[in-house]
């Protein structure tokens, strides 16, 4: 299967980079390379981009969608990782950084992947397949408890106990092993659902498991941020409320807040700050962008420019 990906955002992501053209970059989650190809187009040859992605058929993708350039190189690994991916590369600081978080369309799409709950294929759900735990170890090996957290946490799943109670319910009897047998076993315990499939939540909260995408998520942003060159830019594209949440907060962190007296004409609370928050609301899609390609619904933009630390 192509990989095909239509990247969110896009303008509103390469102007919120404000990019140099001697710069160095970094897409920390490259997939097909559909904003790092625009990232390129605005270097000179003195400039560079560096593409992350922990999916090796994203990287083919993104080698072959790039191969007019030659000033960019992509390495297999996880954004989490940024600072050791970086210095093993012998580069200290960078211009700008994108993460573009979430699930690809080419992975939500190809059916074996097993990220999709309408079709019946093998529980996977691994953005990278080098990695031991997939849908499967989860499904079948965590205990009941933890796995009506994870759906309610993750999934925001109301109905998470009485999914999880009958997930190992019906793991007793054989394995779960497929898609549309867990599907099955989730629409079973919903009443109802208005807001589409009733094994949506639940598929995404497995997923996030999976892959782990929130936990590390808060240090990963201040990584970035501290990998940045003064007035680099940071952009972070999400798609779920826990992670524009983890997002949010790491840039207040980041940001400072100084608590004197605004009479006062200069702080003397001793309050640190490593840069601005640049856009206090989130940059969301257009009704153009959301006619052209409903994925972008709940993307959100947060952008964070580095300033001198005071």
């Amino acid at each position: 299967m192509e990989f095909k990906h239509i990247p969110v955002l896009l303008n509103e992501t390469i102007e919120g980079l404000n990019i140099k053209p001697d710069g160095i970059y970094v897409d920390g989650t490259i997939g097909g390379a559909g904003h790092s190809k625009k990232i390129i187009e605005k270097l000179s040859d003195k400039g560079f981009l560096i593409g992350i992605d922990r999916d090796e058929e994203a990287l083919k993708a993104a080698k072959e969608n790039l191969k007019e350039y030659k000033n960019f190189k992509l390495v297999h690994g996880n954004h989490d990782d940024i600072k050791t991916i970086l210095s093993e590369l012998g580069i200290d600081k960078v211009d700008g950084i994108l993460l573009d978080l979430g699930v690809s369309s080419y992975q939500l799409d190809e059916k074996e992947r097993g990220f999709s709950y309408i079709s019946d294929n093998k529980l996977d759900m691994r953005m990278d397949k080098t990695q031991k735990l997939s849908a499967y170890d989860v499904v079948n090996k965590y205990k009941e408890e933890k796995l009506a957290d994870i759906i309610f946490k993750y999934g925001e799943e109301r109905f998470s106990r009485k999914i999880a109670r009958n997930i190992c319910l019906a793991r007793k009897n054989k394995p779960i092993e497929t898609t549309k047998e867990l599907a099955e076993i989730i629409e079973k315990s919903i009443p109802f659902s208005k807001n589409g499939h009733p094994a949506k939540r639940t598929f995404q909260a497995i997923r996030i498991e999976v892959n782990n995408e929130i936990e590390p998520l808060y240090n990963t942003v201040l990584d970035c941020i501290d990998l940045l060159k003064v007035g680099g830019r940071l952009c972070i594209i999400t798609f779920h409320s826990l992670e524009d949440r983890a997002v949010k907060e790491a840039y207040i962190e980041a940001q400072g807040k100084c608590t004197c007296p605004k009479d006062l004409p200069y702080c003397v609370c001793g309050s640190k700050t490593l840069g601005k928050i640049i856009n206090k609301k989130p940059i969301e899609a257009s009704k153009e962008e959301l006619e052209a390609n409903s994925r972008s619904a709940s993307a959100k933009l947060r952008i964070f420019e580095r300033r001198e630390k005071r």
